[in-house]
C-alpha cells in the first residue's frame, strides 16, 4: 500500500497493543518498516486506526496536519486538522 503512495495519519492507538507515541505519526514506508513483530502493520487487529490523505485513489492529496493528542477511555487519539493547501 505505501509503495503505491498511500499516506495516512495514525489517529488512534490502543496502547495495550502498540506504542502510544504512534498517535499523530504518519503511516508511510518508514513507519511500516519499524512495526515490531506481533503488531499487524495495517492495524487489522485494532492496534491503531488511520486517516488516509494521499494515494493513487485520490485526485489530489487532502491538505492535513496532526493536531493535539489526548488519551481517553483507554485509547490515545490524535486530531487531524485541515492545513492550507
Amino acid at each position: 500500500m505505501t509503495a503505491s503512495g498511500l499516506r495516512a495519519w495514525i489517529t488512534c492507538v490502543d496502547p495495550r497493543q502498540a506504542p502510544r507515541e504512534w498517535a499523530g505519526r504518519i503511516f508511510d514506508p518508514e513507519f511500516v518498516r519499524g512495526v515490531p513483530a506481533g503488531v499487524d502493520p495495517c492495524g487489522e487487529r485494532g492496534e491503531f486506526h488511520t486517516f488516509a490523505f494521499a494515494g493513487p485513489m485520490f485526485g489530489t492529496p487532502v491538505a492535513t496536519r496532526p493536531g493535539e493528542t489526548a488519551e481517553r477511555e483507554g485509547f490515545v487519539y490524535a486530531d487531524v486538522l485541515s492545513s492550507p493547501a
